[in-house]
């Protein structure tokens, strides 16, 4: 064989060998990344029953100083929570020796402060169960069960980026008129047998209380986040106007996704994913209402955004407001592990791993059965979702790597 053959010969081997190594490397490298992501999966399910346990095991801490400690710049609590009945069962029955109106909004609450000193969120039911909102996406009172369900449903999709909720019954008459500042104790009224208060906040009147059975009052109380970590408020790139016959650009540019990819925080690190994320996420609860998102302060785009203020969700099971997953069919990007997780949720595993999750909470049934049946329907239109622009631009292209080391030091 002639030198000139043998090194063309010895060129095409060494390419062949270069492009087996990365392939097989490459192959090595997803399967390993699979594989954790299915053990993080089955890890996920092993953990589902949170029963409501008030002891706290190995340690000297007050709940509230464990659930202080979970929030990093990119969890609000970390995978393995041993302690999460314990700090959600302090939640639920802690005494209440501070009620106020809620912080400024639109929508009725109470600012709660239990026993230890820890704030949580009160929200109050407006609704029965198998209620349906009609109207646009966004109508209707705060459910303060959807609260519920989205939390569990953000341990579901593993992405702990949502405040603890659990459901509460408090009794107005005992544990929240002897401690409610005269702001809020001014809002309180009698109708029929039944206390009632309206609170302060944008859209609350003295004509649309919100009652007690009674004196007993169901809800949902959300932990309030640390104060060493503050929060910065975002105008959502998707949100709506709000305005009749007024449209958002994304609602009639195709190309907005290319535009939001040049501004920042969106044009590096992970903030674009998280919007993709919680497009999914809002998708699924029926929640067309996120207008704004918060961060932690001065982060550069670098941790999470918080999944706050749920509540405008699960109102009509029928309703599949497609226009929520436009991040995601607009910029045809997802993540990888968020990929994987859903399709590990096919097949009835999403309603069902959710039914188990809040089985224990103590306004259980939390949600209706067409509201559980709904969750499988509109995961199958995001999985085709993605499979459009998979068809369209290729895996590669569409499915991310972005996987972060989490400290909890």
């Amino acid at each position: 064989m002639k030198l000139k053959q043998r090194v063309v010969l010895l060129a095409i081997l060494l390419v062949i060998f270069i492009f087996t190594k990365v392939f097989l490397i490459d192959n090595l490298d997803t399967s390993a990344a699979n594989r954790e992501d299915q053990r993080a999966f089955q890890r996920m399910l092993a953990g589902l029953r949170v029963a409501l346990d008030p002891r706290l095991e190995h340690t000297l801490q007050s709940p509230w100083e464990i659930a202080a400690q979970w929030v990093v710049p990119r969890e609000v609590y970390p995978e393995d929570t041993p302690e999460l009945g314990a700090v959600m069962h302090a939640m639920t029955t802690k005494k209440i020796i501070k009620a106020d109106v809620g912080y400024k909004g639109t929508q009725l609450k109470a600012l709660l402060m239990l026993e230890g000193g820890q704030k949580v969120v009160f929200k109050p039911k407006r609704y029965a169960r198998d209620y349906i909102v009609e109207g646009e996406p966004y109508a209707g009172y705060d459910r303060h069960n959807a609260e519920v369900a989205a939390f569990h449903l953000d341990r579901i999709l593993g992405f702990r980026r949502a405040p603890l909720v659990v459901g509460r019954f408090v009794n107005l008459r005992t544990e929240i008129k002897p401690v409610a500042t005269e702001q809020l104790l001014g809002t309180f009224m009698t109708v029929g047998n039944n206390t009632c208060f309206y609170g302060k906040c944008y859209y609350c009147r003295e004509t649309e209380p919100a009652c007690a059975d009674g004196d007993i009052m169901e809800g949902s109380v959300t932990l309030w986040l640390p104060d060493v970590w503050p929060l910065q408020k975002h105008r959502h790139p998707w949100g709506r106007t709000y305005r009749e016959g007024k449209l958002a650009r994304w609602e009639y540019d195709e190309s907005y996704c290319d535009a939001v990819k040049k501004t920042s925080p969106y044009d590096s690190g992970p903030r674009l994913l998280d919007i993709i994320d919680t497009a999914i996420f809002d998708y699924l609860i029926g929640n067309a209402d996120r207008h704004h998102y918060e961060s932690f302060q001065d982060d550069e785009g670098a941790s999470m955004l918080i999944l706050l203020d749920n509540a405008k969700s699960f109102g009509n099971p029928a309703l599949d407001e497609r226009s929520i997953l436009a991040p995601l069919y607009q910029c045809c990007i997802i993540r990888v592990s968020t990929w994987n997780r859903l399709n590990y949720l096919k097949n009835g595993v999403l309603k069902s791993a959710l039914k188990t999750a809040m089985s224990h909470d103590p306004i259980s049934p939390v949600l209706s059965d067409a509201h559980l049946d709904a969750l499988d329907q509109r995961l199958l239109s995001i999985l085709a979702t993605v499979k459009q622009c998979t068809d369209q631009f290729g895996p590669d292209a569409v499915l991310v790597e972005d996987r972060m080391t989490l400290s909890h030091l």
